[in-house]
């Protein structure tokens, strides 16, 4: 009798062990579960790539000065907007300029809300009236030499209507690159989108879809403007041969970075969605 109530009390151990056992890996399972798509959403969540305040998380290069060198004061937030400003400048003197984020981004999108306002900066030229960029892909700031005017990237570029007449916005230029438009090999400067004009001061808004180094898509207001692939090198360019290792040419990864070139812009939102590879 002693052995058999010995045996059922070890019996209902055993059970209790494996009742624990399951319990514990039933919530350690749901626990990855949670945690995966945690992450998965995070993945799909828009984050603001500044705070607002401040320029913490950017560095700045203006053709003719030393890194975050900050030249007029032109980059600066105020009321919560990123601006490029030129109220400090007597002439314009190809003070080109870039400010870079911090982090280096594959497969993303990238949106910004821009407008451009008041007058361009005296001594501009004439085609960078309303005119910014967004610069994809670029290398790190501290690789441009101290004259360099543009970071080799893909540029979307950000053009605002001159009151009358057509003229696109998030359209492409390549400083150093070329992409692959319809199966052929695009070496032309600048291509323009299929975008609405944009006249005054008006808020527009531009995102772009990059897939690491094969589809990159621009879209104005939720439409679909320019589609090409395939960004790379461009092996004729001084500056973009610093880059080429071992032939490879496609560029992958790399810095955003939104342009100043002498007419007045404004962000009021620079957001970014990390992307699955």
């Amino acid at each position: 009798m002693l052995t058999r109530l010995c045996s059922i009390q070890s019996f209902r151990l055993s059970v209790n062990r494996w009742l624990i056992l399951f319990i514990v890996l039933t919530v350690s399972l749901l626990l990855l579960f949670c945690t995966q798509e945690s992450a998965r959403q995070n993945d799909n969540q828009w984050i603001s790539l500044f705070n607002g305040k401040d320029l913490t998380d950017w560095k700045i290069k203006f053709a003719g000065h030393e890194l975050n060198e900050n030249y007029g004061n032109t980059f600066r937030v105020e009321n919560g907007i990123l601006k490029a400003a030129y109220d400090q400048y007597d002439q314009f003197e190809d003070k080109f300029g870039h400010i870079f984020y911090k982090d280096k981004f594959s497969h993303y999108r990238l949106r910004v809300e821009y407008r451009f306002v008041g007058e361009q900066t005296p001594g501009a030229p004439e085609w960078a009236f309303r005119n910014s960029g967004l610069m994809l892909h670029c290398p790190a700031p501290e690789s441009m030499t101290r004259e360099q005017k543009f970071p080799v990237s893909i540029e979307v570029q950000l053009l605002g209507g001159k009151g009358s007449d057509e003229r696109s916005t998030a359209n492409l230029c390549t400083p150093g690159t070329n992409v692959v438009m319809d199966g052929q090999l695009v070496t032309q400067h600048c291509i323009n989108s299929n975008s609405p004009t944009f006249h005054g001061d008006q808020w527009v808004t531009v995102e772009v879809e990059v897939h690491g180094d094969s589809l990159i898509k621009h879209l104005v207001n939720d439409e679909v403007v320019l589609v090409y692939e395939q960004p790379q090198l461009d092996e004729t360019d001084p500056e973009a041969q610093k880059f080429i290792e071992n032939g490879n040419k496609r560029l992958k990864a790399g810095y955003i970075s939104l342009q100043a070139e002498s007419h007045p812009v404004e962000f009021r939102k620079v957001e970014l969605m990390v992307l699955e590879e």
